[in-house]
């Protein structure tokens, strides 16, 4: 699990394909002696295993097998060598959660429809597939490229955010614009609640 709290940003080193898996090699400030292998590292949103943890220039060279289902339904698909990402370690127990909960298992992609730039913040809006625009309610929570951010308004398949000067400089969100893609998981707690909702208005069932 995860909070979408952002704690570093990474560099895609290299890519190499086996079949249909794609092994990643991250640059992370993150100290390796502190990783192990098996460990989770949500990469933009993205819970992936490291199969390698190895010291590189005062950071860390974190490597990851990534799947051909992973690659088609999430951005990871898209990168190449130099592409920055948002890095996030797992929930250890007694871990501040100062986010929300995230389960790195990504639901889809949204588009930045516009971005509006005002007193070092950012006003972004985004289009999501139909599906999912019912678990997005203002002022609820929504993890977008691994960042936990709060909707600040709603209209159809389409909602809104703000960022804050600090998340602009420690994320990817400084360089994003209008078109880009990012990976999006709903809270999980709405999905429970539509969820609860929907089996409510199908009432109970009779026995045959």
């Amino acid at each position: 699990m995860f909070t979408g709290i952002v704690s570093d940003v990474g560099e895609v080193l290299d890519m190499e394909n086996f079949g249909e898996r794609r092994r990643m090699t991250i640059a992370s400030r993150f100290d390796p002696a502190s990783i192990m292998v098996g460990a989770s590292i949500a990469n933009a949103g993205v819970c992936l295993t490291v199969v390698e943890a190895a010291r590189r220039d005062g950071g860390a060279r974190l490597v990851f097998d990534v799947g051909a289902e992973t690659l088609a339904v999430t951005t990871l698909g898209r990168w190449d060598r130099g592409t920055k990402v948002n890095l996030e370690r797992s929930l250890r127990v007694g871990d501040e959660l100062g986010g929300h909960m995230v389960s790195g298992h990504v639901d889809g992609l949204a588009e930045i429809v516009a971005r509006r730039d005002f007193d070092a913040m950012a006003h972004f809006r985004f289009r999501c597939p139909p599906a999912l625009a019912k678990f997005i309610a203002v002022k609820g929570s929504v993890a977008l490229d691994g960042t936990s951010l709060t909707v600040n308004a709603v209209e159809g398949d389409e909602f809104e955010v703000l960022l804050i000067p600090h998340t602009l400089e420690v994320t990817t969100w400084g360089a994003r614009k209008a078109g880009d893609t990012v990976n999006i998981e709903v809270d999980q707690m709405a999905r429970y609640a539509a969820r609860l909702i929907e089996a409510g208005q199908s009432g109970p069932t009779s026995p045959a």
